[in-house]
């Protein structure tokens, strides 16, 4: 096939969550498969073109030029630079708020996509693959193409969080040319307002979101985020799929990051890779007790909350914990007060630091993630592949992909209320389980011996491009 993959950022080049890593290995595992890919994504000012050896191609296309990163994977990855839009510190917005005009900022974005593809000459393209609000405008783009000439590219559209949709004010109908006869409640329309999440919901072939749980999820109230009628209504093209781990990125037997190499049958060097984390964040465990890890962007969604009012309890039960993260102010504000009560056993380190998230994942015990909502969930996938059994929240892909806990079964611990007692509940059944050496180094081989690998989501999503090729347009939109 051949698939023209969209993503307003793929790492390493520009990363604000999970998006980042999907754009980066889903396309590689792909092109393994054997399927050509061309990577389309915006050119920030926050991309070192240096670092990454970016070279112009000398192609304008829509007010637009085109660079190019060396293809390494098979993966040809081709940036759109428009400094007036792109070319800033931030991805979406700085300081905590958002561009003003983020709106005018995607939809360029978007129309561009089929454009640049031909000037690339990656014509007659199978499939548009595009991901999250950012990239909505471009399914109308090609449903409306459909109205002018008989084109055989589909579209998938994935949901990787539903609570961030690019809901602007109808002004922009008229501002960004979208089109009036678009703004309807089968359209653009959102309350009055311009979804860009809900043109790719409305206008793609096939929707795609990160775990079987979360597609079932999102279809209620509570997670459907205004959107569940729509998804129900699409509920016959809508498919889960587990993200991935990239198993050489992602690899304790030869991780450069980390203080010692292990594996599932050569298990000391996780001692070590404890001992070192701890000199690190300058923890001073108890004997025999727990060191749990957290590396999370510091927001509500994460549980935050949960952690915040379990804490007193974790550290009174003799856990130890390594937390890497920012986000929210009052959270940050709250851990380094927390931190500064508990010399010793919180350990802190506001920011982003991607090498000390591989110790942390590599050294700590257990790793804790009580989210209110999880679409899919990396880091407990990092946890597992790392030997770190996680604590969970049944919810979304850690439901997928963690499995409670029992006697010769099961990879960590799972909890259903969204509440600090039932947080500190699975931490005591942890707790138990972590009194027996042997119980907890098998509990922590199971999870090492789990495949999340980006391999067997590529096949998944071969299987959902196949039936978005299979299937007849999802609309046609007369211009």
């Amino acid at each position: 096939m051949k698939i023209l993959f969209a993503a307003s950022e793929v790492a390493p080049f520009s990363k604000t969550g999970g998006l980042g890593d999907v754009a980066a290995a889903l396309p590689a595992a792909l092109a393994r498969r054997g399927h050509r890919l061309l990577v389309l994504t915006p050119l920030y000012g926050c991309v070192n073109r240096t670092l990454h050896g970016l070279r112009p191609l000398g192609i304008e296309v829509g007010g637009a030029s085109l660079h190019e990163a060396p293809a390494t994977d098979g993966v040809r990855r081709v940036f759109i630079e428009n400094e007036a839009l792109f070319g800033r510190a931030g991805v979406y917005g700085e300081g905590g708020g958002e561009y003003p005009d983020n709106a005018a900022r995607f939809a360029f974005f978007s129309r561009l996509l089929l454009p640049a593809a031909e000037a690339l000459s990656f014509s007659d393209v199978d499939l548009l693959h595009l991901n999250d609000w950012q990239t909505g405008l471009a399914a109308l783009e090609l449903a409306r193409g459909r109205g002018r000439r008989a084109g055989l590219t589909r579209s998938v559209f994935t949901i990787h969080n539903l609570g961030y949709q690019g809901v602007f004010p109808k002004e922009l109908v008229d501002e960004l040319k979208l089109g009036w006869d678009a703004f309807t409640p089968d359209g653009l329309e959102f309350y009055d307002q311009v979804n860009f999440l809900k043109a790719g919901l409305v206008f793609s072939d096939l929707l795609t979101t990160v775990s079987p749980t979360y597609a079932t999820e999102i279809q209620g109230v509570e997670q459907g985020f205004g959107l569940d009628g729509v998804l129900r209504s699409r509920s016959d093209r809508l498919v889960g799929i587990l993200n991935g781990v990239d198993h050489q990125g992602w690899d304790p037997s030869s991780d450069p990051a980390i203080a010692a190499a292990y594996d599932a049958d050569a298990w000391a060097g996780k001692a070590r890779c404890r001992q070192a984390l701890c000199r690190e964040l300058r923890l001073e465990p108890p004997p025999g007790t727990m060191v749990m890890g957290i590396v999370s962007r510091f927001a509500s969604q994460k549980g935050f909350d949960l952690i915040l009012e379990a804490l007193p309890e974790l550290v009174r039960r003799g856990i130890s914990l390594a937390i890497l993260g920012n986000g929210e102010g009052h959270f940050e504000h709250a851990f380094a007060k927390a931190a500064a009560r508990h010399p010793g056993r919180i350990g802190l380190r506001i920011g982003f630091d991607e090498g000390l998230a591989h110790r942390i994942y590599a050294g700590c015990d257990a790793f804790l993630m009580p989210s209110l909502y999880e679409p899919c969930g990396l880091s407990q996938l990092y946890a597992l592949r790392y030997g770190s059994p996680p604590i969970v929240r049944r919810t979304g892909g850690l439901a997928d992909t963690v499995e409670e806990a029992g006697e010769g079964v099961g990879t960590g611990f799972l909890f259903d209320r969204f509440d600090s007692e039932a947080l500190i509940e699975a931490a005591d059944r942890a707790l138990d389980v972590f009194a027996s050496p042997e119980r907890w180094q098998a509990l922590a081989r199971r999870g090492m011996a789990e495949d999340f690998s980006w391999e067997v989501s590529a096949r998944a999503y071969e299987a959902a491009y196949q039936r978005a090729l299979g299937r007849r347009a999802a609309k046609v939109v007369r211009s």
